[in-house]
């Protein structure tokens, strides 16, 4: 597990150093990984939506030999923010399909809203 943080909390160019790095990361973990690896944008200042359009980019950038496939859900919790959480899987993974199907079950799950 890692995250990213902006330390000094001032507005932060679109460094591309962050980026490669990221990527250099994601890169990393299916080089000796057959899992999938999950994430969720961080919602505390209300820039998750940024955030996942951020990670978007720079996996379309990544994804050029397209071997990865990346699911994106958006789910709206009781207080009506959204949460942007996501799974990047490689397409060759043997259990590929079993991901998949969790990953879906798992966001249906969290979009039911209880019953008052």
């Amino acid at each position: 597990m890692f995250n990213i943080t902006n330390v000094n909390k001032q507005r932060s160019p679109r460094d591309m150093k962050v980026r490669d790095t990221v990527i250099a990361i994601i890169d990393n973990f299916f080089e000796t990984n057959e899992f999938a690896l999950l994430y969720i944008c961080e919602t505390g200042d209300r820039k998750q939506a940024m955030r996942n359009r951020l990670f978007d980019s720079w996996f379309a950038y990544a994804n050029d030999k397209e071997q990865y496939v990346i699911m994106v859900a958006n789910i709206q919790d009781l207080e009506g923010v959204d949460n942007y959480a996501a799974m990047i899987l490689r397409k060759d993974n043997p259990h590929f399909v079993d991901y998949v199907s969790e990953f879906n079950n798992t966001v249906n799950m969290f979009m039911l809203k209880p019953e008052h």
